[in-house]
């Protein structure tokens, strides 16, 4: 159940009410966990579809059609949290593919996880819209940038360091960037010593957001 204070929508009411019989409980339990994730999330219909926005931006969007939901996150940055985590899938439009029950969603902690960790790349200024994207000029991927402390760490763990080696590129680059961020050597030091141990037990660098 929603909390009393989620900031509904009647517009969103209506159009969950003309969808077909199907795809109302689906569209319900979305836009539930949704507010879950993002307790701060206000609801809108653009183009003719619910959204909700986070801070002023779109955080993702519930659609129904004929035979099936769909449900989308906005941030460009979502699309490499969901492949990580083997749930994308092209059958449609959206981040999950045609969404025809219940059992089509992944599981709710999963779900609650993501939309928490599509509002903090918000309000950090991470997130990069579908429109911004199309404008910006396409560019190599970054190289990652090897930390030599964290590298050395890693060797004294056969465990970690070989997790990692099978990390994919944007999963070494969130650590690597975590310990370059550090200010002070012995921050630098404790984050290292976190990140070794996270990483031995396969945990990629945001995992909180992932399973929370």
């Amino acid at each position: 159940m929603m909390r009393a204070t989620a900031k509904l929508n009647d517009k969103v009411d209506g159009y969950i009410a003309k969808a077909k019989p199907f795809a109302q409980p689906i569209l319900e339990h979305l836009r539930e966990l949704v507010h879950k994730g993002c307790p701060e999330v206000e609801e809108t219909v653009k183009w003719s579809r619910p959204f909700f926005e986070y801070r002023g931006t779109i955080l993702c969007n519930i659609s129904a059609f004929k035979e099936h939901c769909s449900f989308g996150f906005w941030g460009q940055e979502m699309g490499d949290v969901l492949r990580e985590a083997g749930v994308v899938r092209d059958d449609g439009m959206g981040s999950l593919g045609k969404i025809t029950s219940l059992k089509d969603l992944p599981a709710d902690k999963s779900m609650v996880g993501w939309i928490r960790q599509a509002a903090s790349f918000i309000a950090s200024g991470e997130q990069v819209s579908p429109i911004a994207a199309r404008h910006s000029v396409v560019k190599a991927p970054k190289a990652v940038v090897e930390s030599p402390e964290l590298m050395a760490a890693l060797k004294k763990d056969k465990k970690a360091a070989a997790v990692f080696a099978a990390f994919s590129p944007s999963c070494k680059r969130e650590y690597v960037e975590w310990v370059a961020d550090a200010k002070r050597p012995e921050t630098r030091d404790k984050r290292i010593a976190t990140a070794v141990g996270w990483i031995g037990e396969g945990k990629q660098r945001n995992w909180k957001y992932q399973s929370c």
